[in-house]
């Protein structure tokens, strides 16, 4: 019988829970909740003889996969898969997946609602400005990005997007106008919205040169990684341009002097967020319990990320 740890510090709905029991009762699989856990030793004993792990936001190290002899295959129900270590998950020929899309429209309207709070100061009564007309730029058209589009659409904006990855023709066939680089996407939108993934190459990308090209009354977004945002060049931009503002799902280090320098400019939830509703939630439950069936079943690793 394959043995399946539910390993959640920061655990799914009780109705998302009920859907993976479902799943998992069809096929004779035991199912085992870590749920609430407060300690790295708890997940360290909870992997010990599992063939497969569900997490969220949870941390699976190197330390946590040497506990695991038995361990398969971990799916972190989300998009984002930084939380494991890939490359220690390879050298032991575990398969790390993640669930994409299943949390992207919740994403999105995360990032639109922001969009509206930025640009009515916060909902204090001083006077704001509206998304009708604007431009806004995608840096990343993934599953996310495209459901900013379509949102950012019925507001009645105009949208940009760059993103090297997705053929050109593929974006413009959802009405969105592409641009060449990265440059024209900042120089042309008031409002960007980040979507690209934290790693070597983007990490502190967006960074002063950058953030410096937009038009007057600019507002970034971001609902990806906090990691992504030079938070020094982004400081200098709001010391210098009064007009910026930024908008974000991740707290930067930097939150409490940013709240305080430059208030009603700057926005961050309480928490990691976009994900957080009760759609998402069962969306990402179901994708990740399914991923592990198919895998042992009928050895699918559609969704490998390492």
């Amino acid at each position: 019988m394959k043995r399946v740890l539910l390993a959640t510090e920061k655990p799914f709905a009780a109705s998302a829970v009920a859907k993976i029991e479902e799943i998992f009762a069809k096929v004779n699989y035991e199912l085992i909740k870590l749920e609430n856990y407060a300690s790295v030793d708890e997940l360290k004993n909870g992997v010990k003889d599992v063939h497969a792990l569900i997490i969220r936001s949870d941390k699976v190290t190197s330390e946590i996969m040497a506990e695991a002899p038995e361990l398969k295959i971990v799916v972190r129900g989300g998009a984002g898969y930084d939380n494991v270590d890939c490359n220690a998950a390879s050298e032991k020929g575990i398969t790390v997946m993640n669930t994409p899309g299943v949390n992207a429209n919740a994403v999105a309207e995360l990032a639109m609602g922001m969009a509206v709070y930025v640009a009515r100061n916060l909902f204090t009564p001083k006077s704001g400005s509206e998304l009708l007309g604007k431009k806004i730029g995608i840096h990343a058209y993934g599953n996310v990005g495209k459901n900013v589009a379509r949102i950012a659409k019925g507001f009645g904006m105009e949208v940009y997007a760059f993103d090297p990855f997705i053929k050109k023709e593929i974006i413009e066939a959802d009405d969105v106008k592409v641009v060449d680089t990265v440059e024209e996407l900042y120089k042309t939108c008031q409002y960007i919205s980040l979507h690209i993934p934290a790693n070597e190459h983007t990490k502190k990308s967006i960074n002063k040169n950058l953030l410096s090209l937009m038009p007057k009354g600019a507002t970034l977004l971001n609902t990806a990684r906090k990691e992504v945002v030079c938070e020094e060049g982004l400081k200098i931009i709001l010391e210098e341009r009064p007009d910026f503002k930024y908008a974000s799902d991740i707290a930067p280090d930097s939150a409490s002097e940013l709240n305080e320098k430059f208030a009603g400019r700057v926005f961050f939830t309480p928490k990691k967020m976009g994900a957080q509703t009760g759609e998402a939630n069962v969306n990402a439950a179901v994708a990740a319990a399914n991923q592990i069936v198919n895998f042992f079943e009928n050895g699918d690793i559609t969704f490998k990320v390492n």
